[in-house]
């Protein structure tokens, strides 16, 4: 089969198509013909040496929809779709014609969404999910602040909030587009660019002086003293990312008379079968037409792949996928 692969870490043009032998079912696994994988920014930090743990060389790729080829006799011919910390990491990825998982990952591909959508939803949407419900246990009648909302996470965990039955303020350094989900959903948008006192103040004023339960920062580092800025007493700061800096002062009397929690949340620790039973609980959204993915922006080749990395390491607007 033909793959995207890298042997070295660096810029995207350490990637390069290849032939190499196509995976087999056996020991429990199922091969998947990929019909479109998307790209994500962890896969370009991947590709140039910035995560810890890969094995090289590897094919790279997250995330990804598709059919089965080989596997249980049950499962042969369904579409279906997935993500894993592990894909491109350890194991290889979804950047190539076929893709080898375990049968225990594979999960049904919700019918309202084509194959691009569905391949664009997997990091995205198990890194909301997995932070906002999983960790920060945002419940009914809470308010959440969305720090990076016109992003791909930020964007899904605004959706899932509005599933949860909390209320959403929206911050970004430019407002989401009108065409994404999360352009209708947020209740209030605040450009990030202020300082951490004035979008603090800001959000208290929004929130009757209270300040939001739960910031879900899929930011980080340049957006940490906005984000503790804003949190009410008792408020939870979920952390997935560290843009610009990755160390940050805190007051530490400030932290614990708020009674602040700070929560980390890596997706990255969610191999593919772990990965599969979050899709599991979010196909049904999807099935309803509640949650939506980022807008496809552009569709590559496998052996434009290098093109693809890069328009997403230009930070397209949008959803960039491969169709191998």
């Amino acid at each position: 089969m033909r793959a995207l692969r890298f042997d070295s870490f660096g810029e995207p043009d350490v990637l390069h198509v290849t032939e190499v032998p196509s995976p087999v079912a056996s020991n429990g696994e199922a091969v998947i013909a990929v019909k479109a994988a998307s790209v994500n920014p962890s896969d370009l930090k991947n590709v140039a040496g910035a995560i810890e743990g890969t094995i090289l060389p590897r094919v790279p790729g997250r995330d990804f929809a598709g059919t089965v080829l080989d596997g249980p006799p049950g499962w042969m011919g369904e579409e279906v779709w997935g993500t894993g910390g592990d894909l491109g990491f350890t194991r290889d990825g979804a950047h190539a014609e076929l893709l080898a998982v375990p049968v225990d990952a594979l999960v049904r591909k919700p019918e309202s969404l084509s194959f691009e959508e569905a391949s664009a939803v997997g990091v995205n949407f198990v890194t909301g999910w997995l932070g906002a419900v999983e960790t920060a246990e945002l419940d009914k009648g809470e308010t959440i602040a969305v720090f990076g909302v016109s992003g791909g996470v930020g964007g899904a965990v605004a959706q899932i909030a509005r599933a949860r039955g909390a209320q959403v303020i929206g911050l970004d350094q430019v407002k989401p587009a009108d065409n994404t989900p999360a352009a209708s959903i947020i209740q209030e948008f605040i450009p990030s660019g202020g300082s951490p006192q004035e979008i603090g103040t800001e959000i208290k004023r929004l929130t009757g002086g209270r300040g939001v339960d739960v910031v879900y920062d899929a930011v980080g580092g340049i957006t940490t003293a906005s984000a503790l800025a804003s949190l009410a007493h008792g408020g939870r700061l979920v952390v997935i990312s560290a843009v610009g800096t990755r160390t940050v002062e805190i007051d530490l009397i400030d932290l614990y008379r708020n009674e602040t929690r700070i929560l980390g949340c890596n997706s990255l620790r969610l191999d593919v079968v772990e990965s599969g039973k979050r899709l599991a609980q979010l196909a049904p959204y999807f099935e309803s037409g509640q949650f939506r993915p980022l807008p496809i922006a552009r569709r590559y080749s496998l052996e434009e792949g290098r093109d693809a990395y890069l328009a997403v390491a230009h930070r397209t607007r949008g959803r960039v996928v491969i169709c191998p």
